[in-house]
Parts: C-alpha cells; structure tokens; sequence
C-alpha cells in the first residue's frame, strides 16, 4: 500500500499546499515535472547515486524548501558546501523575499510606514479582532476569509515568493470598519508578479525628484543641423575631385539619409483617402466597384459609388446638392468632420438627408456583379449578391464540417511538443490570460460592434449562460439568466435606486437592508451602494453629450457639468455683498438634455406611432412650463454652516409636449404630451436655495444666470443624439407655475395689497369692483420692462402719484419673464378664503347692518362656523388656507351645513345660488382640457360669470362696494380669454411645485448630514431622480420583484400560485 509520504500532494512543503484539496491535487500533477528534481553539480556522483537524506531532517516548514521546489532543488547552503560559489539567481530571490517582508500584502505601502501592528495574512482571527467583528455578523474564522469579502482577493493560493506574509494596520481597520463584508475606502490591491530580471522591487527606479538638481537651470545647446559621419565624410571628400559626380554622390548620400530617418510627403488626396477609410471602416461591409463585369463609363460609376468611401452605394441617401452616399458613411463623416458635403463642401444637415429616385434604385439593384470567389466568376444581380455569398458560405462550413468529423479522433488527442507543459488558463496570472485570450476577445469584441452595438459584456454573459445549459448546470443557469433580465435572485440597479429614491433611504438604511437580505436569503437580491452611484450617474445631468447651434451666448459649450454654486452671479449682481445663503442648481441647458434623454422611449414610440420616418421628421418643438415657488418653513435642528434664512425656493420645469416637424406638411405632429401636468413626478427641479421668497435682490442674483441660459437658447437649436442619430430640438419656454405674489416679484408690480389689483390688466380695484367682467389681458414682460424706464427715469418730472398713474404699478425692474395667465391651484384657495369670509359675515347678518362688526363679535362667527363645519364635515379649522381645505370646503354639503346657521331663508337662497355659480364655474379652469372634460361649463362660462357678478353687485354690495379680491377679478374678467388662448388653465398651474413641497423635507430629513451645502445637493438630486420616468417604467415594470425576494428568503412559505403583488420596500 501506498505511504502517505509517496502521495504527491503530501511530499509537497505546507507553504505550497492549497486549502482546498482537489485543486491542489489537480495543479501539483499539471506543474510537477522533471525540472523540480535537485540538479547535480559539477563533480558530483549522478542523482541516483546520491543517498538520499531520511525525511525527517528536511521538515515541511523548513525554510528552504519553497525555493527547492522553485529553483530545481538547489539552495544556498548544499551550493556552499560543495563548491564555495553562491548562485547568483538564489541571492535574488532571498532578496526579494526579503523585500516582500517589509511590504503589506493588501495596499503595497511599507509595513513600517503604517502605525500598528502587523498581521499574519494565512493566520487566524485574533481575540481583538475576531470579537468586534462577531458582534457584526461576521462568523469567519481566519483571515483569509475576511479578505476575501472585504477586500476581494483570494489568498489561500499565494506563494512565499511572490506574495507579501503580511498586512499592514491600516488594512486592518478598513477591514473592521466593514464588518467583515465590505471596504469602504478605496484600497487598491496591487499585483504581485514573480521575480524577474527587472523587477520593481529589487531594482527600484530613481525617484524623479530625489536627486533633481537645484538652483538655476544649465541652457541647453543650440540644435546643429544633421551632420555625416567622419568616414561618409571622408568618403564625400575623397570623391570630390570628380566634379559634377562627387556633388551629386553626396547629394545621394544626404538623401538616403534623410528618407531613412524622415517619413515621405503624402499627396493630400490620398491622405484625405486615408482618413475617409480610417473615418468610415467600411471596407468589409461595403462592395468594391471592381466586381462591376462591364466597363462602364467614368461618369456613372461617378453616379453609383459613395462620394465618402468609393465602394458601391449601399441604403443610399441623397443630399440636397444633390449628390449621392452611404447612409452610414454620411453620418460618420458628419459627426467626424462636420455637416457638409463631401463632394461641394456645402452645408449639408443629416435632418436634410433623403431616399433617390425609385428609378435611380431600380438602376442600382439592377447591376451585374462578378462573383470574386475562385472557380465560380457567375454574374449576379446587386440585391441577389448577398444571397449569392451566403449559399458560398455555407457550402463551405458544411465541407469543414465534414473534414473535422473525419479528424475528430485525432482531434482529441494530446500532442507532446516536448518543452514545458502547458499550464491550465485558471492557474496563469492576469497578463497571461489576456495573452492567450488574445485573439477570442478580438473575435468577441468585433461580434458585439457588428450585431450588439459594442455591449461586449451581454455576449460574454451570453456566451457563459449556454456553456452551463451545454452542461446540464441549470440551476446556476437560471440564476445567471435571472440577473441578465434584471429580476429574480438579483434586482436591477435602476430597481434599486428607484426603491432607495421612492421609499427615501438613506445610506446606511439601504445598506443594512442590502445586508439583511444577503444575509437572510444567501444570494445578493440588492445591488450594493457603489452600484446604485453608477447607474444614478447616467440619468443626472451632466452624462450625455450636445450642440448647440449657433453656439450659446456667454454660456459654456462643455456638456459634462453637474450641479453648479447657484451664487456663481453674486459680485456683479449685489454689489459684493457677503452671501447669507446657500444655492445649488443644474445649468439650464444641461438638465434640459437630461430631461429629453429621459423621455428618449417616449418620443421614440410616438414617432412608431405616427408612422413617422426619421428621414422625414424635419425638427422637434418642446414646449416647457416653468414654476418657481416659496416652501415656507423649512428649519430642521442638525446641520452647520452659515446663518441662512429658514425659508427656501425651488425653481423647477416641466415638459409638457413635444411636436414634430414634418417635411412637406405645414402643422405639427404632436409626438408627446405629458399626461400628468401637475403631478410631483413629471416637475423637474432646476434650483434650490435657502432665501425668502420676497427678498428681490436676492431673488434676482441667483435666478439672474438661469434667465441667462433660457434667452439664450431661444435664439439656438439643440443637436441632441436619439436612437443613434442626430435631432434637432427648438424650445418654448412658458413661466405660468407662479402664484400672485411670485409674479408680482418676478415682473417688478407692487405688492397683492395695492391699488392695481391684477397682473394682467390695468384695472384699479374701483373699476374691477365696479365692472367685474369685461376686461381683456393687457400687461406683458417687454410693456413692464418700459414702465420700469419711466419709473426710474421721470422723463416728464412728474409727482409721485402722477408717475405711480403713469406706470400702473410698476415699481421695480422686472427680471424674468411670465406668462399672462391665471394659476388655477392659488386661485381655488384664494376663491375659497374669500368665501369662508362671505360665510362668516351671512351668519352675523352683516347685509343688515351699518356698522363695522368689532374683533370680538367675528371671533364669534368664525368659531360658530368652524364648529358646524367639524360637526358636519369633519373639517378641522386651519391657522391658513391650504389646498385640500379649500376642496372640502367649496361643495354643496358645506353651503348645506353653513346654510343652518344663516336665519334668513332669503339669503340662505341667495348663498347656495352664489355657490352652485362658482361650483359650474371651477372645472374649466381646474381640469386639464376643459374642451374634453367639461364642455357644457365652457360654454356657459360667460353667462355663469355675468350671473355670478350680478350677485356680488346686488345681493352681496354690502362686501363689494369699491372692492374685489384679486383672483375673484381674475376669475370672472380673464378666464374665458386665456382657455380661448391656451387651450387649458390647470394644465399650466403650479400644483406640480407645490406637491415637490413635501418632498424637499423628506429628502432633506433622508440626506441629514453635517453641511447645509453638501445637504442641499443630495436634495437636489435625490429629487431629480424622483421625477426620472426611466426609473418610474423600472418600479412599474418590477412590481413583481417583492414575490420573488420572498420566495428566494422564505421558499417553503411561499405558494406556487399567488396573485400579483406589489414592492413594499419598508417592510424589510
């Protein structure tokens, strides 16, 4: 029976010995050959004869047994003794060996350079050690299994030669601070390489700046021209006495010189020739003009060959000089060299591009192609030639599938080269893989270019996923195909991150939830955090590339800008007034990119829908609805930095429609329009800052840059990429999300209370009182601005009150412009203050009498009303109108409950009248489309409105005499004319902004931290990603994904068939 000393595994030295047996096993047998074995030395007997030493002399752990299975059996002590000479490659590895000692295994950095103790890498947890990371759900039991998870490198296999024994303290608490399963720094592991001739260690190179001279610095010789050699001189000299001949020797002589050591002058149509084929890389793709059979005349091969690559046209476009190419030529030259022609350098757009004639392609398909396989030389057809080469080509695998079922044999067969064996691909290092991986990722890589659009990792996966269903390992097939789709055992990181955004998760919830499960179910259901900031990278601002032509005014062309300071215009705003506020904000332009990328589906599929062609869509239109609101109080107790105001304002946008422009065709077709105008998840923010909403000059300082970029880009077009291919996009900007005291401030009017008491007329408050609806829209931006002109100029020298009459309420420069309209969401809640109001005065009875009610007397009406109204309605009373308050309030069951305490069945008539007016009345500039939704009230509008003033002017004087609340004359004044105008009034209000009111303090409470100004940016884009459709379709589309992460924790528990059901994230 076989000695357990005579197994191979186990005559091996314990340094060398694999923790896993098998491999070892395996990798002992591929590497043991006959080189291992102690080579004799000159004057030594042959190594049969040498007796050999018992086993116990030479231990396991022996020092020198590593290098004598390494070095052929030598070491430095049996070479000493026999003949007084060190092998010089022994002393290099013993130093080496040396050098590793000192070094740390994980980061590379000296051992002594790191404050702390050393630890043994093989070794065990010590007590220090191992109790911390217990507590944190760590169970390893040496060190080589925390490195492992934390730091991802496997050291059971690392050799005494080549690896470093040790780490360093610092590692050491990087891997305590993961808890045994992450890192959190960013350590890189180094590679270690066996020793070499060159090796870095060893042989260090001379730091750059140690021996650096200093002081002044030693000029440089002048260059010389090129001078001869001292024998080709002699040569030149001693031929000089021929004349004409010598001269002309040397001249050849400098020549070949030159030419040897200068590169030769190209013609520059040959070097553009090059750069076209180098630009284009059609040369395997495309057909040669030289397959034509006949001689054709110059000017129709002219007429049938790209202009760009000279190969024969292949989908052919042409431009509107008329000239003919590739459309994949075309558009690589256009996006290389610019948009122009090729063969006329005229302008040439790649929107302008369009199909030949019908008889032109009949002529191209119609052509004679000479088959340039060898032996066939058969004449076919241009649109049969592909097929023609296809029956080729499988003619000639079925022959090669033949000859190699012959040879299969001997295929397999092993062939003994001699030499060294070779090694398996799992036991070489990294370099060594990708050398003799080489050619297969040049395969794969030019696969995935020609059929996947160059996602080289897909077919990897691919490739990986059909060798385990090949080997009957189904199940890790499934679970690889399960991450591959993004469901199943490992989510999507879009699922991901639209859970941590959704459910407001901050990092360490998310991260203790992404261990939780791991933990729970032993599969990787979450992807990790530094996953998540990946994917979050390609829907924020800043990741995809644009134009702009003609290039923005003062504003940067670069495209790859995140969030900006928002006080970047301060100093020549403010007069260098210290900044107390913070402000972070996208540049205009970019977010606007971000916003279209994100709606790349959409668009997409409303031109499929339409049947539109991308040769014939001519231009996009975007129609873009800005608001910008105050969030009141936002005061939180954590956080440092300045002493800024508690109250911040948020500028956001929203993209309701686009339109596309057809060629040939006058009116647009409408590709996109947002169904959700006033919903948090289509409102887009733009900037945040902390300062009060009535502050104007601050106001103006941080919103001055925005207006900036936005009358900028309605003078330019956006060359934006969609599916490949470049489009152009005009936007339309619309300020219509502000409420009354936010236009005021924006277009420099005075302020709610004064006597001009509406924004969009000239109307004073007696002439809206006393005729309440015929007025018209006569104020706009460019009026106001003129106004701000006179009010600051004088030019009559006129009194206060004259100019005050002049300019009608103009009293401070207007710096952004808004749209004349009405917002539907402030209107409603201004609507119903007034009638809470109206019903506090029918209960005191106030028509009946001629004197002012006290402050005590209305305390008691209101707390009359507030009382009926939660007896009735369960309506609790409000320090402030708020939007659901108002919904409430304003219904027929609320007038029934208010009409109980009226006394007089008179006025009780005349209130529920005056209510069910304004009831028929709200639709229409509350809904979406009135046209659609309501068009019954549309059309009585005007009567219901003249009706409704009748009321106010009769029945209702005693509260409208000389008076009338702003959105009460803006309600039956301006309606009817702005939804002729628009089209809708709810669709362009600012209940988008509003609703983004509570997500701000839910963001902010989500990314507490230590400073307001790093706070404000993870709001900021926390937010943004909370309005990404891209990630609502992944949430939609993965409703699922809480089914299966229950299955794969609890698989028991489960049933087989379940309904459907949706992610509840925070019950984990």
């Amino acid at each position: 029976m076989e000695s357990r000393a005579d197994i191979p595994r186990h005559s091996m030295p314990d340094e060398v010995q694999h923790t896993y047996s098998k491999f070892s096993d395996w990798k002992f047998k591929l590497f043991r050959v006959r080189s291992m074995e102690r080579a004799p030395l000159p004057g030594e007997p042959p190594l049969s004869a040498v007796p050999t030493k018992p086993q116990g002399d030479v231990g396991p752990g022996h020092p020198g047994s590593v290098m004598r299975l390494c070095l052929g059996g030598k070491s430095k002590e049996n070479v000493q003794a026999n003949s007084q000479r060190v092998d010089l490659k022994l002393q290099e590895i013993d130093t080496h060996m040396e050098c590793l000692k000192s070094l740390c295994r994980l980061c590379g950095m000296l051992l002594r350079k790191a404050k702390g103790p050393e630890h043994d890498v093989q070794g065990p947890l010590d007590e220090a050690s191992r109790l911390p990371l217990r507590r944190m759900g760590c169970k390893a039991q040496g060190w080589p299994e925390v490195i492992l998870k934390v730091f991802k490198v496997d050291v059971g296999a690392d050799m005494e030669t080549v690896h470093p024994q040790a780490f360093c303290h610092r590692c050491w608490m990087a891997a305590m601070r993961g808890g045994g399963f992450c890192s959190f720094g960013l350590t890189r592991v180094p590679e270690w390489q066996p020793h070499t001739s060159g090796c870095a260690l060893c042989f260090p190179k001379k730091p750059t700046g140690a021996y650096q001279r200093k002081g002044r610095k030693r000029a440089k010789a002048l260059r010389r021209a090129q001078s001869l050699a001292k024998r080709m001189k002699w040569e030149s000299q001693s031929s000089s006495g021929a004349g004409v001949g010598g001269k002309a020797g040397l001249r050849a002589l400098v020549d070949q010189q030159q030419g040897c050591g200068s590169r030769s002058r190209v013609k520059p149509g040959a070097q553009r020739a090059l750069w076209v084929k180098n630009i284009t890389l059609c040369q395997k793709d495309h057909l040669s003009a030289t397959l034509l059979s006949d001689d054709l005349p110059a000017d129709f091969l002219r007429a049938i060959t790209c202009q760009v690559c000279d190969h024969l046209l292949s989908d052919p476009v042409q431009s509107p000089c008329r000239h003919l190419f590739c459309r994949g030529c075309i558009l690589k030259y256009s996006r290389a060299l610019g948009a122009h022609c090729p063969a006329c350098s005229l302008p040439c757009d790649v929107a302008e591009l369009k199909s030949p004639a019908k008889a032109f392609l009949a002529v191209l398909h119609s052509l004679a192609l000479q088959c340039p396989r060898e032996g066939c030389g058969e004449l076919v057809r241009m649109d049969a030639f592909r097929a023609h080469c296809l029956g080729h080509l499988q003619q000639r695998q079925t022959q090669m599938r033949d000859n190699h079922a012959d040879g299969e044999l001997d295929g397999y067969l092993p062939v003994n080269k001699g030499g060294r064996p070779r090694q398996h691909l799992l036991s070489l290092t990294r370099r060594a893989q990708k050398h003799r991986l080489k050619e297969l990722k040049n395969q794969v890589r030019a696969f995935a270019d020609k059929e996947e659009g160059g996602d080289i990792k897909s077919v990897c996966l691919t490739l990986f996923l059909l060798a385990l269903r090949a080997g009957n390992e189904h199940k890790q097939a499934d679970e690889l195909e399960a991450m591959m789709q993004g469901r199943g055992y490992g989510l999507h990181p879009a699922v991901c991150l639209a859970i941590r955004v959704n459910t407001f998760l901050s990092c360490s919830q998310y991260h203790k939830m992404y261990r939780t499960v791991k933990a729970t179910s032993g599969r990787q259901i979450f992807q990790p955090l530094h996953t998540l900031r990946t994917a979050e990278k390609e829907l924020l601002p800043g990741f995809h590339a644009f134009e702009w032509q003609p290039a923005l005014k003062a504003v940067s062309s670069s495209w790859d800008v995140g969030i900006l300071d928002g006080l970047s215009g301060w100093t020549s705003s403010v007069e260098d007034v210290p900044a107390d506020t913070i402000a972070r904000r996208f540049r205009y332009d970019v977010a606007l990119v971000s916003a279209l990328k994100d709606l790349e589906e959409d668009i997409l599929e409303g031109l499929r829908e339409h049947s539109l062609d991308d040769s014939s869509v001519t231009g996009f239109s975007v129609t873009i609805k800005e608001s910008c609101d105050g969030m009141g109080d936002v005061s939180e107790k954590h956080g440092s930095g300045p002493a800024v105001p508690e109250k911040a304002v948020r500028f956001s946008f929203t993209v309701m429609s686009v339109l596309a422009h057809v060629e040939g065709e006058e009116a647009s077709v409408s590709i996109f329009q947002e169904t959700k105008p006033n919903s948090e998840l289509s409102c887009k923010p733009l900037c945040l800052m902390f300062v009060d909403e009535s502050d104007h000059e601050t106001l103006t300082a941080i919103l001055g840059p925005v207006v900036a970029e936005r009358n900028a880009m309605k003078e330019s077009r956006l060359i934006l990429s969609l599916a490949g291919l470049p489009r152009s996009f005009r936007f339309h900007f619309r300020g219509t999300g502000y409420d009354e005291k936010m236009v005021r401030e924006m277009e420099g009017l005075e302020a709610s209370g004064s006597t001009y008491v509406c924004t969009l007329c000239d109307s004073t408050r007696a002439e809206a009182s006393s005729n309440m609806v015929l007025h018209s829209i006569t104020r706009s931006h460019q009026e106001n601005l003129e106004r701000y002109e006179l009010w600051r100029t004088n030019p009559f020298s006129e009194s206060a009150d004259e100019l005050r009459d002049r300019v009608k309420g103009v009293s401070a420069k207007p710096f952004m412009e808004t749209q004349p309209t009405l917002d539907a969401l402030h209107c409603d809640i201004g609507n119903a203050t007034e009638f809470y109001k109206i019903f506090q005065d029918e209960i005191g009875e106030m028509h009946a009498r001629g004197d002012v009610p006290s402050r005590e007397e209305r305390r008691r009406w209101r707390a009359a009303l507030d009382k009926q109204l939660r007896k009735k309605m369960k309506l609790k009373p409000v320090m402030r109108m708020n939007g659901n308050y108002a919904r409430r309030l304003m219904t027929t069951e609320a007038v029934e409950a208010v009409c109980e305490l009226v006394p007089s069945e008179e006025r009780r008539q005349a209130l529920r009248e005056l209510v069910a007016l304004y009831l028929q009345m709200k639709p229409v500039w509350r809904s979406t489309w009135p046209a659609r939704e309501c068009p019954d009230q549309l059309c009585r509008y005007s009567f219901n409105s003249q009706r409704f003033a009748e009321l106010l002017s009769s029945t209702f004087k005693y509260r409208y005499d000389g008076k009338i609340t702003n959105y009460l004359h803006k309600t039956l004044a301006h309606v009817p004319e702005i939804v002729e105008r628009d089209g809708s009034i709810g669709a362009w209000a600012s209940e988008g902004n509003e609703s983004g009111n509570k997500l701000f303090r839910r963001f902010r409470k989500m990314n507490a931290r230590q400073s307001k100004s790093f706070e404000l940016e993870d709001v900021l884009k926390h937010h943004w990603l909370y309005t990404s459709k891209y990630l609502q379709k992944f949430m939609e589309a993965h409703k699922n994904s809480a089914k299966a992460l229950q299955a794969t924790i609890n698989p028991e528990e489960m049933p087989v068939d379940d309904s459907d059901m949706l992610l509840e994230v925070p019950d984990f």
